[in-house]
């Protein structure tokens, strides 16, 4: 009778039946490995977050300008010399508060004295012309002089009048000193914002260059750049925040009061302006200034607290809350941020829960 070994076939079949068993192993192995890893939010963590919910906001743009701060022009006064002469006795320094009327310097002149001189002579002229009309009239009177005669005294005593009422305009204009000098007042009260004055300078009044400059600075201007881009999101009235370096934490309030509808040919940007108060005259001229504009659009979208976003690999994101063990990461588009809150669009709905505090580290131990 002939044996049959069958040792090879038990053998491949225990070979595949260890591999059976090894492969439900593995299944089994990772269903529980998925199952280990969903992460659950601690309930000590849960009490210290922060919420917020999705909502339907109207759409506020902003946009953050460079500036500078400037003079109120029309609260400025540039004095200019009136004669020539030579500049003595300068009474202020730049910075110094002057009231109106108030002396700044005084001018040697020989123009002030050559109209001092002047006016001397046109008094002595209509005092002749006063006698010699009167004269005139007692002469035509007794019938010794001729009405001709008499119009004529009449038209010199005239002209002598108009002539010494014209000197006294022109040294009432030059400050009314009869001593050959000028004396140069502030016409306003305010700052003394510019100098260029110096004692024993000599100046003419045909030169284009100030004495001095006044401002008031009760309240500023702000001169912000718009790029072309920008231009469409500026209006009239547009409320804006002003900070400087000088005081980062102090926001100034105030609305856009004039637009330039022309680009500078420089630099290609279209000027605004915005009107300041300035108490305590804190904003100084030619501050560096950060200007955010703000307008409300005529359409609205979903916000939530920028705390509530995070960024990566070039996308954003938000982390919706059902309950500490169902928490879904969701990408969203960010439309705009203004102040603390964000405007998106994504596959969120308004009334959603997301997680608003330490959401980066929530972030990454879902990612884990």
């Amino acid at each position: 009778m002939k044996i049959i070994n069958l040792f090879p076939v038990k053998l491949i079949a225990a070979i595949i039946a260890i591999a059976f068993i090894v492969q439900s192993c593995k299944k089994a192995d990772a269903t529980a490995g998925a199952d280990s890893s969903k992460y659950v939010l601690a309930d000590s963590l849960v009490k210290t977050l922060k919420f917020d919910t999705v909502q339907n906001c109207q759409l506020t743009n902003a946009i953050t300008l460079s500036g500078k701060v400037a003079f109120n022009d029309d609260h400025v006064a540039k004095i200019y010399p009136m004669v020539s002469g030579v500049i003595q006795n300068i009474k202020v320094m730049l910075g110094d508060y002057v009231q109106a009327g108030q002396v700044l310097a005084v001018i040697k002149s020989s123009e002030m004295a050559g109209i001092s001189n002047d006016l001397v002579n046109a008094e002595s002229n209509l005092r002749v012309s006063a006698k010699n009309l009167d004269a005139a009239q007692d002469m035509f009177k007794s019938g010794l002089a001729s009405q001709k005669d008499l119009l004529s005294a009449q038209a010199a005593h005239d002209q002598a009048q108009s002539e010494l009422n014209r000197v006294k305009r022109v040294l009432h204009i030059n400050g009314g000193n009869t001593n050959g000098e000028y004396i140069v007042r502030s016409p306003i009260s305010g700052f003394v914002v510019e100098k260029f004055a110096t004692n024993d300078m000599s100046i003419r009044a045909d030169n284009s260059s100030n004495l001095f400059t006044v401002s008031d600075l009760k309240n500023v201007w702000i001169i912000a750049n718009v790029y072309e881009t920008n231009i469409s999101q500026i209006h009239l009235n547009d409320e804006v925040d002003v900070t400087t370096l000088s005081y980062p934490d102090k926001v100034f309030k105030g609305k856009v009061d004039k637009i330039m509808n022309v680009l500078d040919p420089t630099n290609k940007v279209m000027k605004v302006r915005i009107v300041l108060p300035n108490p305590g005259y804190a904003l100084k001229p030619e501050m560096f200034a950060n200007v955010k504009v703000t307008n409300e659009g005529n359409h609205a979208a979903m916000c939530v607290a920028s705390s509530a976003i995070v960024f990566d690999h070039s996308q954003n994101y938000v982390m919706v809350y059902h309950s500490k063990s169902d928490i879904k990461i969701i990408p969203v588009d960010v439309i705009s941020t203004f102040d603390n809150r964000t405007y998106i669009s994504g596959d969120v709905k308004v009334g959603d829960k997301v997680i608003a505090s330490q959401a980066i580290l929530i972030y990454d131990a879902l990612n884990d």
